[in-house]
């Protein structure tokens, strides 16, 4: 079992340092550019995706001891435990390899058939209950072996500080470059960078931490948050924290998935306002490559205010246009672009993450959500349209969205199921549901240019 794990902690390393692979080779390259190594980095990733999953898959498949296949035997009806008879009506039965499985219709609701199997069954014993197209229901009996020794797994809580604090340093960077500032020529100016990083760790903090209590709620372990520095690109490729056992029922899946993403947006929003309150509104030109004011080509850098290089548009999402609407309402009359302070870019950040995670595929927050939601069958069938829809995005509207649509392919069919996966969810669940998705609509949907002006934005390239 040790070298099991051992070989399990090794492929979740190399897949880290293998997704790291690419980002090196495009930052590293000598005066390259994005755009002009696009697909030298688009193939590399797919590349190392590729190879990690074929990696991990090797591992899963060649345990320590040699697998024999057996051929599932079927369970005559009078040997059927009379615990499963009293909460289902038995049609057909199998054993694969000790593991049983009964198909048949439930007695009474699953939630109360999945609390009497617990309270019965032996303790080395976890019923599932699934969701089965031809029976209905599909009752499985699993050893606890696997759990348990998950469960006895150490947590080191000095790596999830470790990495904590590295983060803020990576972070710190990472804000300070943003304004053309490296801290490593000029470590007495680190202030510069702290706003970015404490406002981006607080989102992402924020947002951990919301899945950890609700998880601990619902009686699932879990591991504290671990944060993932990287000394490159924004400082850091978030955080997670990593479920030890499985959770109960739908509604367990449904509060966690949804926990975070809520948690993470009531810290975000009112960062970001605030830092809107000191960014400015330009209608932008191109001037050697950046975006400036048509008025300012020449602006002193010693007296202009720290903004995020670049900016970005008011009216690239409809969440942003609103809230830079109500803050400065006046300025956007003149311009369209926003040169955000650091303080609101982080927020806006953790915002637009929050979107991209709450698209309900595979092992983002959506697709747990969506799943608990309306079930596997049809949380398959909307993951599977939420992915492609991405990466056609991805390949026609911003070629950005291909490295989340490349991680999360590879992601999308690695989903647990919960023990009790027939219970629906309740009324007020399913539509705080509907409210989250609508949530990530606003934030991912641009403003159709028709209502730019309607809006009170003025964008020269909208007519």
């Amino acid at each position: 079992m040790r070298s099991t794990l051992q070989r399990n902690l090794m492929a979740q390393l190399l897949f880290v340092l293998i997704c790291l692979l690419p980002l090196m080779v495009l930052f590293f390259l000598p005066g390259g550019r994005l755009m002009a190594n696009a697909m030298m980095f688009w193939l590399l990733l797919f590349f190392c995706l590729s190879l990690i999953w074929s990696m991990l898959g090797r591992s899963a498949a060649a345990p320590d001891a040699p697998v024999v296949v057996e051929e599932p035997q079927v369970i005559p009806v009078e040997h059927v435990p009379p615990v499963v008879t009293e909460v289902m009506d038995v049609g057909f039965a199998l054993d694969r390899a000790g593991i049983q499985t009964y198909f048949g219709q439930l007695r009474e609701p699953a939630d109360v058939a999945y609390d009497r199997l617990r309270s019965v069954l032996p303790s080395n014993v976890m019923p599932l209950l699934q969701q089965e197209e031809r029976y209905g229901t599909a009752l499985i009996l699993l050893p606890r072996a696997v759990e348990r020794a998950e469960l006895e797994r150490p947590v080191r809580p000095w790596i999830n500080w470790l990495l904590f604090g590295l983060t803020i340093l990576t972070t710190t960077y990472a804000g300070a470059a943003q304004q053309g500032v490296d801290l490593l020529r000029e470590p007495e100016r680190f202030a510069l960078g702290l706003p970015f990083s404490f406002g981006l760790l607080a989102i992402l903090g924020i947002h951990e931490l919301g899945h950890y209590f609700t998880a601990l709620r619902h009686g699932i372990h879990v591991t504290p948050p671990y944060f993932i520095p990287v000394p490159f690109a924004l400082g850091t490729f978030g955080a997670f924290i990593q479920m030890k056992s499985p959770t109960e029922n739908r509604r367990a899946l449904f509060d966690v998935a949804v926990a975070g993403p809520l948690a993470g947006l009531i810290v975000a929003i009112p960062l970001l306002v605030i830092g809107l309150q000191a960014s400015t509104v330009t209608s932008a030109q191109m001037v050697g490559g950046r975006l400036t004011r048509p008025d300012q080509v020449a602006t002193d850098e010693e007296t202009a205010p720290p903004v995020f290089m670049g900016g970005v548009s008011a009216g690239s999402s409809l969440l942003l246009a609103g809230l830079a609407k109500l803050t400065m309402p006046e300025a956007l009359r003149y311009g369209c672009v926003l040169q955000l302070t650091p303080l609101a870019f982080a927020g806006w950040l953790g915002i637009f993450i929050t979107g991209l995670n709450l698209l309900p595929i595979g092992q983002l927050d959506g697709g747990h959500a969506a799943r608990g939601m309306f079930g596997h069958r049809t949380g398959m069938v909307i993951s599977s349209i939420g992915l492609w829809s991405l990466v056609l995005l991805g390949l026609f509207v911003w070629p950005g969205l291909l490295t989340w649509a490349i991680i999360v392919f590879f992601l999308a069919r690695r989903t647990t199921p919960p023990l009790n996966d027939v219970t629906p969810l309740t009324e007020g669940r399913r539509w705080l549901g509907y409210a989250t998705f609508v949530l990530m609509l606003l934030i991912l949907v641009p403003l159709p240019p028709s209502l730019w002006s309607a809006a009170g934005i003025h964008c020269p390239y909208v007519g």
